[in-house]
């Protein structure tokens, strides 16, 4: 499992003419569930999200986390992220979870990360979504689990 995450001022994820989800301060994290992915990589992802300190605490060092900041987190599938691209000039996207698969383990890591903490906003899963943010930094980190 990947998730790109960045850190931002405010974020929004509209489909369509609808706003699906948005925060203030906190974060934006776009995750792609890999072929071998399982729910204890979903489990071992909110806890990176939840934890990952990079937030900057008084004396402006990143040593907080989301949590810490009582920000939001902003759930947006992105199977893009799983490409393979060491070759040639068009992603793969061999590693990529199936949909159906994808989907399930997505929606574990919104559960989980719901029941940890009362601030999470998701995008629509498979649809076709545009993503606007302030990025805050900025500050965009790739986590694995």
């Amino acid at each position: 499992m990947i998730a790109l995450i960045q850190r931002v001022l405010e974020a929004r994820v509209t489909v369509g003419e609808h706003t699906v989800g948005a925060i203030g301060p906190g974060l934006l994290a776009f995750v792609a569930v890999e072929k071998a992915d399982t729910s204890t990589n979903a489990s071992r992802m909110v806890e990176r999200l939840l934890t990952y300190r990079v937030f900057p605490d008084d004396a402006g060092r990143m040593n907080r986390s989301v949590v810490d900041m009582a920000g939001g987190l902003l759930l947006v599938s992105q199977f893009t992220l799983a490409a393979d691209t060491n070759k040639g000039t068009r992603a793969s996207f061999t590693p990529a979870a199936a949909p159906e698969i994808a989907e399930k383990l997505f929606s574990e890591v919104v559960t989980l990360a719901r029941s940890r903490h009362p601030k999470v906003e998701t995008g629509e899963f498979g649809a076709e979504m545009q993503v606007s943010l302030v990025n805050h930094g900025p500050v965009t980190f790739r986590l694995t689990a």
